[in-house]
């Protein structure tokens, strides 16, 4: 995997993590945001147990874990500039819970996938941030400076309101590729390592090699 100069460094708790968890909720018609989601998670649990930290297909929501979930990652593919039809029903689905809010205080973040390396996909994380905003959350953003802009390079589209990554038109074990891939495993790591650290009753020390 390509990583920056330093390693991300591993968190040691002293109790366990039972009550953190993290949500990655995603559309994705042809597998290729889906990979992008998966590898999320992935990067989550390196430092949270695998049960706690779960992608969530917008057409099978768990909602019972969504709730509860102190983090929830929203991703989705860049249709006409805006997030897909089957996110924006998800979104929408959620009005009662923004009504009484069910969300408030909770962390988020983003991602999008596209074809083009541009692709607009920083409409769709703004409009996926204003979103997490009404429901009253906190973002977090994607602070990786880029180690390049080659393929393999990470965060190789210098994003930094949230991930951003490419698929071309190929199958999802191929595209996106590994820079993308590994720039989400360490998006979904940062993520959990920031909720963990901002559990009030957890005593957190930073692993030295």
């Amino acid at each position: 995997m390509n990583t920056p100069d330093t390693q991300p460094a591993i968190l040691e708790h002293e109790n366990n993590l039972t009550s953190v968890s993290m949500a990655v909720i995603y559309h994705s018609n042809y597998g290729h945001t889906k990979r992008v989601a998966e590898a999320v998670v992935t990067g989550a649990r390196q430092q949270l147990p695998d049960s706690q930290v779960k992608a969530v297909d917008v057409h099978d929501v768990d909602w019972d874990f969504v709730d509860q979930a102190d983090l929830l990652v929203f991703g989705s593919a860049v249709y006409m500039g805006s997030v897909t039809a089957g996110f924006k029903t998800f979104m929408d689905e959620t009005s009662k819970r923004w009504y009484h809010r069910k969300w408030e205080g909770k962390w988020a973040a983003g991602f999008a996938n596209s074809g083009g390396l541009s692709g607009d996909k920083l409409a769709v994380l703004q409009q996926i941030c204003l979103y997490a905003m009404q429901h009253g959350m906190n973002w977090i953003g994607l602070p990786l400076m880029p180690t390049g802009h080659e393929a393999h390079d990470l965060n190789r589209l210098s994003s930094f309101l949230g991930l951003m990554t490419q698929s071309l038109d190929g199958p999802p074990d191929v595209t996106p590729g590994a820079g993308d891939i590994d720039t989400a495993i360490w998006f979904g790591d940062h993520l959990a390592k920031t909720i963990i650290k901002r559990q009030p009753k957890q005593q957190i020390v930073i692993a030295e090699d």
